[in-house]
């Protein structure tokens, strides 16, 4: 990787007179949309629309537009690839390094951060006061997150058809997620390949009303001679991050065997980066099943309070993950000091989730130009989103019954099974914070962020008052 970035250095100076936008100025551009990415992919990729477009006229509406049709195919969080592609757009390799990096940087440090506290003082009361607190609004935006995209993707029967059937797959049958996005993908390519209109609604951001014309930007509607395919170069650069994303998995799996708890991490996040599609709210249930589960790494409702984390800090939502490597090294350290383990469990977690984004970035991107208005990709990108809708209801249910319950028993039947609540353990001031949240965020618009902070307050005065928790 460091002959590529020297490769590319000799280049950069010209690269920057062709459009106008020096490595320094992008470096603190990219360090101002990763303090400002909160809020989920939607306030993510909205921050550098706003910046990126109208603020510094860099690149036009249909690239950018473009670029995230692309990132949202890819499994991963398309925030983050966003940047990737946008930083190697610019600067090649070397931006692309660095936006990408500097995303999730801030994120990890905070959820980190965040994460000591919760084992060193989780079982202190008015800890779990805040983090009661903040469940309930973290229900609230996922079933906010539901609506939103549902709005965006369900435009007609079809799409509503793809959701219901991805929701009841999921749900009462526990159809593998992969499958059913490689399902509703492949009904989606055949219906747009056959020009049908019910598939062409496409994923991409809203249209604004002054659009910026990629002529008009820096970058311009030329493409620039470092994204012009070249297979030598996306041969040598994959090579490159397959190296860095498996090495250390094989490693870890020949000297520790596969019962470590560090390999486990490795194998599962590795699992986890190639089948994310749709971002975090679609794979989350199925990581907190099988870290709950199967692994036995979290409790139940410890899943929330790690996504009540990613939701207050910078970063993708889907570095919540790395909550789970924390506390899953932290109660199986072997023979580290358990925060030690917890440590290397995030930084693991983190390297092995976010290390494939590099790489299919930086193999593919060259070759996107082939993906514009292809009828048959746009087909299955609308399918797809589709059926995430209905994943992410799934996700909704599922925290639902953790969070307003204390009992669930599994029920099975005709054929099917799920997990049903015991009406009688209803937790009746986490459906009453519950409520008020969705109020807050429905009907008043209230942002995430203050939503967040204020129920978690409410959970700490709700436990300084003697209520049960």
């Amino acid at each position: 990787m460091t002959t590529l970035l020297q490769k590319e250095t000799f280049a950069e100076a010209a690269a920057a007179r062709d459009h106008g936008v020096s490595f320094g100025d992008a470096f603190t551009v990219w360090v101002r949309v990763a303090a400002l990415s909160f809020g989920g992919p939607a306030g993510q990729i909205a921050v550098m629309h706003r910046i990126l477009v109208d603020e510094k006229r860099w690149i036009g509406e249909n690239r950018f537009l473009h670029a995230l049709n692309y990132c949202m195919l890819l499994p991963g969080p398309e925030a983050q690839q966003l940047a990737i592609y946008i930083g190697w757009l610019l600067h090649k390799t070397k931006g692309g390094l660095v936006a990408g990096t500097l995303f999730v940087l801030p994120g990890f440090l905070s959820i980190l951060a965040l994460s000591y506290v919760y084992a060193a003082f989780g079982n202190v009361g008015i800890v779990e006061g805040l983090f009661f607190g903040l469940k309930a609004a973290v229900l609230a935006v996922v079933l906010e997150a539901v609506v939103r995209i549902g709005r965006r993707a369900l435009k007609n029967t079809v799409m509503v058809g793809i959701a219901v059937a991805a929701f009841v797959a999921i749900f009462f049958f526990h159809i593998p997620f992969p499958l059913i996005i490689l399902a509703a993908g492949l009904i989606g390519f055949a219906g747009g390949r056959l020009g049908s209109p019910l598939f062409r609604i496409g994923g991409g951001h809203k249209d604004a009303d002054n659009a910026l014309d990629d002529k008009d930007s820096a970058l311009g509607e030329e493409t620039p001679a470092h994204a012009r395919p070249n297979l030598a170069w996306s041969f040598k650069i994959s090579g490159v991050f397959l190296l860095l994303w498996l090495l250390p998995v094989a490693s870890l799996l020949v000297f520790l065997g596969w019962d470590n708890i560090f390999s486990q991490i490795a194998v599962f996040f590795s699992q986890m980066a190639m089948v994310t599609f749709g971002g975090a709210y679609a794979v989350l249930a199925y990581v907190a099943q099988e870290a709950v589960q199967h692994y036995g790494w979290l409790r139940p409702g410890e899943m929330l309070d790690g996504l009540g984390m990613a939701e207050t800090t910078p970063g993708p939502l889907i570095q919540v993950v790395q909550f789970v490597g924390f506390m899953g090294a932290y109660r199986q350290p072997g023979p580290l000091d358990p925060m030690v383990a917890a440590t290397l469990g995030a930084v693991l977690t983190t390297w092995v989730t976010f290390i494939p984004c590099f790489l299919w970035i930086f193999l593919g991107a060259p070759f996107i130009e082939a993906l514009r208005d292809n009828r048959a990709l746009t087909g299955a990108l609308s399918a797809i989103t589709a059926a995430v809708v209905g994943v992410i209801m799934n996700l909704a249910v599922w925290f639902a019954l953790h969070v307003l319950f204390g009992q669930l028993i599994d029920w099975k039947g005709y054929g099917i099974a799920a997990i049903v609540p015991i009406w009688a353990t209803i937790r009746v001031p986490a459906a009453l914070l519950t409520v008020v949240a969705m109020f807050a965020i429905f009907r008043l618009g209230v942002n995430m962020i203050p939503l967040l902070l204020v129920s978690s307050l409410a959970g700490a005065v709700w436990y300084l008052a003697g209520g049960n928790i």
